[in-house]
């Protein structure tokens, strides 16, 4: 991703910080998917990434299932690291800690993108990144960092949007303006692809679909702002669609209204995890061999 895309995005996420926790059900819905996914892996990390922590509702979670591990938030917002930073000063287990007399580990926010993290090689022993991937462009240079940092045999695990979403919103703006309504998201085999090329092994995938439904067109657009998720494109609008424009985007949603009177707004969620494989070089480009005693 481009530096100007991501000031937009930036800007897009700071502005949504204080009204992001009211809006944003289907991402804690998936973070919560993500965290059950988590049930059948045996790891007890001592130190875990939170790449791309919002508000600090996937941090929640991991501290409920690994309370002995300290959790770095990363965001490339500061506003939702503030809000994260609140979510766990006042969380059950501070208020837990404080009553047992207990410290718990630190909760460190870190400003910073996925493409480029600020951390030391192989310092962490799990990253987790729930709906943050499907900003940008590939994944090739975020997954090569999160592979980076992992210890090894440390386990990544994601929650990322496929191409299918929001294909009614796609569909019904195609060709009304000549820009991009809808961002453009990374295909499941693509990322299994990108896994692999980063170093990581065992990738495993996973897909389903999950459908909101709304009375119109408007309320599934504040639901999208309201998250910061509206869109933020290069070719995007300097400003509001036009009214000839709007109509034509409403009457051609309206192609897709349920029997039930509703009008469905369909996400892709894909769900991935991989190991970190041992390093294949070192950090000054030589190259790695690993002998083995027979």
């Amino acid at each position: 991703m481009d530096d100007a895309l991501k000031r937009a995005v930036r800007r897009s996420f700071e502005r949504a910080a204080g009204q992001y926790d009211q809006a944003a059900l289907l991402q804690q819905e998936i973070a919560r998917r993500l965290d059950e996914r988590l049930e059948g892996i045996k790891l007890a990390p001592a130190r875990i990434l939170d790449a791309g922590c919002g508000t600090g509702y996937g941090a929640a979670l991991l501290r409920a299932r690994h309370a002995d591990a300290a959790i770095l938030g990363l965001d490339l917002a500061e506003a939702m690291l503030a809000r994260a930073r609140e979510r766990h000063r006042g969380g059950l287990w501070s208020r837990l800690g404080r009553r047992l007399k207990r410290t718990a580990p630190a909760f460190q926010p870190l400003c910073g993108d996925l493409e480029n993290l600020p951390l030391a090689r192989a310092s962490v022993d799990m990253v987790w990144s729930s709906l943050a991937l499907q900003w940008l462009d590939t994944p090739d240079a975020a997954f090569r960092e999160m592979h980076r940092v992992l210890r090894a045999d440390g386990l990544f695990i994601f929650a990322s949007f496929g191409p299918d979403t929001l294909k009614e919103l796609r569909a019904a703006s195609a060709g009304i303006d000549g820009h991009q309504h809808v961002n453009r998201f990374i295909d499941m085999h693509d990322l299994g692809d990108a896994l692999i090329h980063a170093g990581f092994v065992h990738p495993v995938m996973e897909m389903e679909y999950i459908t909101l439904t709304y009375a119109d067109l408007p309320a599934l657009l504040r639901d999208l702002k309201g998250i910061g998720a509206h869109t933020v494109l290069h070719d995007r609008r300097a400003g509001l669609m036009g009214k000839a424009a709007w109509r034509r985007l409403t009457q051609n949603y309206e192609a897709f209204r349920r029997a039930d009177g509703r009008l469905p707004a369909t996400y892709e969620v894909v769900y991935g995890h991989a190991w970190a494989g041992r390093p294949r070089s070192t950090h000054d480009g030589r190259q790695v061999i690993e002998l083995r005693r027979r």
